[in-house]
């Protein structure tokens, strides 16, 4: 059977771009067991509350939800389990220096697969407070009302 060609995207987290300023992305391969990759090409998993943390000089992703594979045996996975981030040592090094700075984390963005592999895209990001928050969702509000104009003005009915 020929590998897929592409990118299949499985789950992304829309919230962590609302909650995060996204500074830096990253692409990284998942340690996985057979039976998530199947669930996962099933296109179920949630990465709401999921996180990337150095432990042990690698980075580890915390509280990923891909559901237990329906056809799967006594050999199926737990959920919520930790999965090992695989990263080249440069890119591991340089990202755990910059967790050092305060206020920085590591927030999965998306899961998918390239080529046939799974991967999860990472966040380097800095979290947002409230009025920025409500300044972005100002500034994305007068931006569909100047397109709304726009619109308007060209079909001629303002």
């Amino acid at each position: 059977m020929p590998r897929e060609k592409g990118r299949k995207v499985v789950a992304s987290n829309r919230k962590a771009r609302h909650d995060y300023a996204i500074l830096d992305t990253y692409e990284a391969g998942m340690a996985l067991t057979g039976t998530e990759v199947k669930s996962l090409r099933a296109g179920r998993a949630s990465l709401v509350d999921a996180f990337a943390q150095e432990k042990g000089g690698e980075l580890y992703l915390y509280g990923m939800h891909i559901p237990e594979y329906v056809q799967g045996t006594w050999t199926n996975h737990e959920p919520r389990r930790t999965r090992k981030l695989l990263l080249k040592r440069l890119e591991i090094d340089r990202l755990i220096g910059k967790l050092q700075e305060s206020g920085l984390t590591l927030v999965p963005l998306s899961v998918y697969f390239s080529d046939g592999w799974a991967k999860v895209e990472l966040g380097l990001g800095r979290g947002k407070r409230a009025y920025d928050k409500r300044q972005d969702l100002a500034k994305r509000d007068a931006d569909r009302e100047i397109n709304r104009a726009m619109g308007r003005r060209r079909k001629g009915m303002g």
